[in-house]
């Protein structure tokens, strides 16, 4: 049961987020689904012991880098194409962060 609350809640913040972007005008509808997929990830990892407290850490600082740079690229109002290139960038080596971490021998030990 308490796997299935961290999940739900991580999936739940994840739409949230979606849903403030499109208030403010999406101009980067895939770069803020792909965000909220590996936030879901990183939960789901979490919520199964896949993840270590530590490994989730760099990961969501790893986010938290690339929320900032969308923000940066949306701070005058236009994404360029660059700009978009350089954010799926961004998440390209994030996602590839997140399976490494999935699959890596480490442990999240239970209480």
């Amino acid at each position: 049961m308490n796997k299935f609350t961290t999940l739900a809640t991580g999936i739940a913040l994840a739409v949230a987020s979606i849903g403030a972007f499109a208030q403010g005008g999406m101009a980067t509808p895939r770069v803020d689904q792909r965000e909220a997929n590996q936030q879901a990830r990183i939960d789901a990892g979490v919520a199964s012991g896949q993840l270590t407290r530590r490994e989730a850490r760099g990961l969501e600082r790893e986010l938290a880098q690339i929320r900032a740079a969308g923000r940066h690229a949306r701070s005058d109002g236009v994404v360029t194409p660059r700009e978009r290139r350089q954010l799926e960038r961004l998440q390209d080596r994030a996602s590839a962060n997140i399976r490494a971490a999935l699959h890596d021998d480490e442990v999240a030990h239970r209480h």
